[in-house]
């Protein structure tokens, strides 16, 4: 049994590259409550991912305790202070100014981790790169964030972290790697440029860069 594919017009090809454009790494939240339904919506594009060898690597662990948050808040408040020595002068200035992390406002926070001991898949195209399953994951965050995006939330996604720290704090299985501790809920604002290049800090590549050999 064939399933007929849907015509994606060019109105939604627009609204599309407008959901691209407007999905940002947000920082700044209000404190109100996530809608679960959305979230649960927004989940489900985990189950719509790619991952190599259908293998579904992905362990998403939902922190929500006061002890588990007050942890990762010191951790990202100490590999923040160790990135922060490593720029001089008007960098460290400018990184002294950004916000990097809406950990104590958002109220939703999810720790992403790659299980690379997963049974699931049979080792499918992860044998010569089994970095592969991570990718898998992070493709599967992709969809998750847009999916956000389209239900009017935001994601930040954080990663001045020590991820083997994060790993022992949550008490998670030893083969499972961090690969994004996600920050969820309603933007405090909104704007399509992101912030990093509003505040200076970098700016988008004008041109797409590609090679032809």
């Amino acid at each position: 049994m064939t399933g007929t594919p849907p015509v994606f017009d060019a109105a939604f090809r627009s609204q599309l590259h407008d959901l691209m454009r407007w999905r940002r790494d947000v920082r700044h939240f209000r404190p109100d409550r996530v809608d679960p339904g959305a979230l649960s919506r927004a989940l489900d594009g985990f189950r719509l991912a790619p991952s190599v060898g259908l293998s579904e690597p992905w362990r998403i662990v939902r922190v929500e305790g006061d002890a588990a948050r007050a942890a990762v808040r010191t951790n990202f408040e100490t590999a923040n202070a160790d990135a922060l020595r490593g720029y001089d002068d008007d960098r460290a200035s400018r990184y002294a100014r950004l916000k990097l992390a809406g950990l104590a406002e958002a109220p939703v926070h999810l720790a992403v981790f790659c299980d690379d001991a997963t049974p699931k898949g049979a080792g499918l195209g992860a044998r010569t790169m089994p970095e592969m399953r991570a990718y898998s994951v992070a493709c599967a965050i992709t969809c998750f964030w847009l999916a956000l995006r389209a239900e009017g939330l935001g994601l930040g996604w954080v990663s001045i972290l020590d991820p083997d720290r994060l790993a022992r704090d949550l008490s998670v299985p030893a083969d499972w790697r961090l690969v994004g501790y996600l920050c969820v809920g309603h933007p405090a604002d909104e704007e399509p440029t992101p912030e990093l290049e509003r505040l200076g800090w970098e700016a988008r590549a004008e041109t797409l860069m590609s090679e032809v050999r």
